[in-house]
């Protein structure tokens, strides 16, 4: 009778810590977790210039107006001042609320870097010279804190990165649709003009037949939009450059269109809305569409 108590006491035993050992190991296995994904790019908040691209940290991300066709023209001793910013493999959960995946692309500058463009503009940061060395030398370019927008306006082509943008400001040469180079007189030659394009960096265009706030050239029917479409927006956001109230909107058979200083602005469709395209500055003949400027006088 002892012998076969003893016997089911060793069995209870050994079940008791069969079972305490599966309940041990069990408790060390992991649980299983979704990764963190972390933001890279983010919108933040100015009370002068609103809503504006950041990297994760909150550091000012910027436009150069001389990148008209979406490649990097910063290059040299620009590039220390102007640090391209690049995210590796940016996916859509990695952007901040109110950022579209399909607005960010990648191009590779003339250094062979990685660069992050957004609706066709490289983005980069500003870094600033610092401080001094102990003999008196310039010190170290730094980026920009988090929260810091001093590159804006910087030589009036260095511009903060917003995603709602109705203007932008191009420096580029003009290339009519017969292949000629002109300038900002719309004779022949090189040099550079400083004009508007829309947010994507497509030109704009005025009419020289127009008056003030009246556009004379689109039809009722619109039957010749499509040679020169008509700038249709009703949103203002303009570079801080710009005095915001020279541009105004117009009502055209129902469709608004965008104006500056009296100047309803147009596309041109031979540009096929290719950024940095402006072909429309010699058709029919030069100076008959110009590009819309700061300084362009008041229509009339």
């Amino acid at each position: 009778m002892k012998l076969q108590q003893l016997k089911f006491a060793l069995i209870a035993l050994g079940t008791t810590f069969f079972l305490s050992c599966s309940s041990d190991s069990g408790s060390d296995d992991p649980t299983p977790t979704t990764p963190e994904v972390k933001t890279e790019v983010k919108l933040s908040t100015s009370a002068t210039l609103g809503s504006y691209l950041t990297d994760k940290s909150g550091r000012s991300l910027y436009f150069f107006s001389t990148d008209a066709k979406g490649q990097s023209s910063c290059t040299g001793g620009c590039e220390a001042l102007w640090p391209p910013f690049y995210v590796d493999n940016l996916t859509a959960d990695k952007l901040g609320a109110g950022l579209t995946f399909s607005d960010f692309g990648t191009i590779t500058t003339a250094s062979s870097k990685k660069q992050l463009t957004y609706k066709g503009w490289p983005l980069y940061y500003y870094a600033p010279v610092s401080g001094t060395d102990p003999y008196g030398n310039a010190g170290t370019n730094t980026i920009e804190k988090p929260g810091e927008i001093t590159g804006d306006g910087f030589g009036g082509v260095w511009f903060i990165a917003k995603p709602d943008y109705s203007i932008m400001i191009v420096r580029s040469q003009l290339v009519g649709h017969d292949g000629k180079n002109y300038k900002s007189d719309y004779t022949v030659g090189d040099g550079l003009t400083t004009y508007f394009t829309d947010a994507k960096g497509l030109t704009l265009y005025t009419f020289v037949n127009d008056n003030y706030k009246v556009n004379n050239f689109t039809a009722a029917d619109f039957s010749n939009n499509a040679i020169w479409p008509i700038y249709e927006t009703d949103k203002i956001v303009v570079p801080s450059i710009l005095d915001k109230s020279k541009f105004s909107v117009i009502t055209v058979s129902g469709k608004s269109q965008l104006v500056y200083n009296g100047w309803p602005l147009y596309y041109f469709g031979q540009d096929a809305k290719i950024m940095g395209a402006n072909k429309g500055i010699s058709f029919p003949s030069p100076g008959v569409w110009p590009v819309p400027v700061k300084d362009i006088p008041l229509a009339i």
